[in-house]
C-alpha cells in the first residue's frame, strides 16, 4: 500500500475554503478516482509543537492506494480536472508526497 499525501503549507497571505474543499473537492477527487482510491482523510492543521505557533500545514489530504502504479494509472488521466479546481479553494501550491505505507 502506499500513501499519497497532499499537503497545504500556512502562510500569512493563504486563502483557504474548507467548505468547498470538504463539500465539492474532495467529492470530486474520490469520485474521478474510483476504486483505485482505497481510503482519504483529511486533516485541519491546529498547531505547531511550539506553543503559540502555527501548524506548519493548513491541510494535510491523506489518500491510500493499492501500489504506485494504481495511483498513476488513475491520476493520470484525471490530473487536469482534479488540478484546475484548486484554484476555486486556495492561492497555495500544495506539496505532493507519496510514501509506501510499512505498518
Amino acid at each position: 500500500m502506499i500513501k499519497v499525501s497532499v499537503l497545504y503549507p500556512n502562510s500569512d497571505e493563504l486563502i483557504f475554503d474548507k467548505e468547498y474543499y470538504l463539500n465539492t473537492h474532495v467529492p470530486l477527487v474520490s469520485k474521478l478516482l474510483g476504486d483505485s482510491l482505497k481510503n482519504a482523510q483529511v486533516d485541519f492543521g491546529l498547531a505547531s509543537g511550539v506553543p503559540g505557533e502555527a501548524a506548519m500545514y493548513v491541510v494535510m489530504t491523506h489518500m491510500s492506494f493499492e501500489s504506485l502504479e494504481s495511483f498513476q494509472a488513475i491520476f493520470e488521466p484525471n490530473s487536469v480536472e482534479i488540478l484546475s479546481d484548486i484554484a476555486n479553494f486556495t492561492n497555495c501550491q500544495p506539496q505532493l508526497q507519496i510514501s509506501e505505507i510499512q505498518i
